[in-house]
């Protein structure tokens, strides 16, 4: 990196390979600053770049933006650093306020500790950013990591260290939307003056308008705690005026789902979301034992197997073991998808449990479900279209925003899909509540007509279960 190149005031960000790996359009995601890139990350991208793997893809794909940069380039140009595009994920953007991207093309003093000895990639990178600092005082010299550990000796060395923030949907996970709104106590008071009423298709409809209207989405569910205990969900929002629609209310004993009814008002809400044949995608997060699962079961075969709306439901998932991995599973997709599935199986015997017909009538009902409901990998979805499918998938917030992505581009035409999931229950490496695949959907559709969202608060599993999640 030559001095005599650089700009006084911009900060230079020295990369681990973890984050090229995680986002492969990193290197123009840092404004107008200077990203300096290791000879030992290039070392380990050329080790990562064989396989299927999303991470795999995601090196390839930094080699090519790479390769992009230096097709033209001269030796002179790569010494005094490489034009970086701004403001765009991707080669070709415009270029004002741009940084430059440097490459390790000279070894570097060897400046570490004796406490960190060997020949470790890490440690090359730390030794990289001391050496940096000490040729640039003037400028602020960053390491940007995943690995908690790295940023941890970065720290206790006196290199500045920060985790990869641009992957961030939100700046907390408190901010996420929950899909649910309450009334104030007095709203009806200020948006009843020129408010309308109406019955369509026996459904109860409202125009209201008012200030606070405007931060209210399509399919938002909305509910007062007054005496009237409205419980609704807005149909269409114009500026500040709304048209909100009364919900079904799926606790009455006489309006079941497949013979399951809600419990709670957000299982409720949950509930007319998956039964509203104009909501094509559905984001349903909640603690272990909201009833996630057993509610989009029961909405799927309620109407796949008695309204025929959907031809069959697929049900996929990441498979994340928790502990260690058992190996090799024989068998066809199916089977071999079939451990991952217990939650599946386990509300299917809730579903499945009626005593009419006896052995022989569960038997059948348990064929004709086989029959409908199929269980599918992830890693065979790209290319494919899905046509007129009911698709759940589940622990949906183990997913990058990029497989989330694969993921709901393959629903075609008459095709409803569902994600599950947890983002306080999150295995996959380097995803967070605030960068799961998950959150990132959840934020990115809120505006769409065509999409609702509930925050299930509830534990309906057991007291045992409910204790459990409060003391633990």
């Amino acid at each position: 990196m030559n001095a005599r190149k650089t700009i006084p005031g911009r900060r230079v960000f020295v990369i681990d390979t973890n984050v090229l790996m995680h986002d492969p359009t990193a290197i123009f995601r840092f404004d107008e600053h200077d990203v300096f890139l290791p000879m030992v990350v290039l070392e380990e991208l050329d080790a990562g770049k064989k396989g299927v793997s999303e991470v795999a893809r995601n090196v390839r794909q930094v080699s090519r933006f790479l390769d992009d940069l230096m097709k033209t380039a001269t030796k002179e140009q790569i010494d005094s650093g490489l034009e970086l595009p701004s403001g765009h994920s991707g080669v070709g953007a415009d270029a004002a306020r741009s940084g430059r991207l440097f490459f390790q093309t000279r070894p570097l003093p060897v400046l570490l500790p004796d406490t960190l000895p060997g020949n470790k990639p890490d440690n090359s990178i730390l030794g990289t950013a001391i050496a940096l600092q000490k040729e640039h005082p003037d400028r602020t010299v960053t390491l940007v990591s995943k690995d908690i550990n790295l940023r941890i000796k970065a720290s206790i060395l006196g290199i500045h260290a920060e985790d990869y923030y641009n992957d961030k949907v939100l700046d907390d996970v408190n901010l996420l939307y929950a899909g649910t709104s309450q009334l104030a106590a007095d709203f009806w008071e200020h948006h009843s003056k020129d408010m309308e009423s109406w019955q369509e298709d026996g459904r109860t409809f409202y125009r209201v308008t008012g200030p606070s209207i405007s931060t209210w989405y399509a399919n938002q569910c909305l509910w007062s705690d007054a005496e009237d205990g409205v419980e609704a969900s807005v149909h269409r929002v114009d500026g500040d005026t709304a048209v909100i629609e009364l919900v079904n209310d799926f606790r009455n004993p006489r309006h079941t789902v497949w013979g399951i009814n809600a419990r709670n008002r957000e299982q409720n809400f949950a509930l007319n979301l998956l039964m509203d044949p104009d909501v094509d995608f559905v984001t349903l997060v909640g603690q272990a034992g909201s009833g996630k699962t057993l509610l989009t079961l029961a909405a799927g075969l309620a109407q796949t197997l008695e309204e025929n709306r959907y031809r069959e439901i697929i049900m996929t998932r990441v498979t994340v073991p928790v502990g260690e991995d058992i190996g090799f599973l024989p068998g066809t997709e199916e089977e071999k998808m079939t451990p991952w599935m217990g939650a599946l199986m386990d509300n299917l015997e809730v579903l499945t449990k009626s005593e009419e017909g006896g052995d022989w009538g569960r038997a059948a009902t348990n064929d004709l479900l086989r029959n409908r409901i199929k269980i599918r990998s992830l890693n065979f979805m790209r290319g494919r279209t899905f046509l007129n499918k009911y698709i759940i998938i589940d622990e949906a917030q183990n997913l990058t925003a990029k497989q989330m992505k694969t993921l709901i581009t393959r629903a075609g035409p008459g095709t409803k899909v569902i994600c599950l999931g947890n983002i306080a229950q999150i295995d996959t490496p380097y995803l967070t509540e605030t960068t799961s695949g998950l959150t990132y959907v959840v934020d990115r559709f809120k505006n769409w007509a065509h999409s609702g969202h509930v925050t299930l608060l509830r534990g309906e599993r057991s007291r045992l279960a409910d204790h459990a999640n409060d003391v633990l």
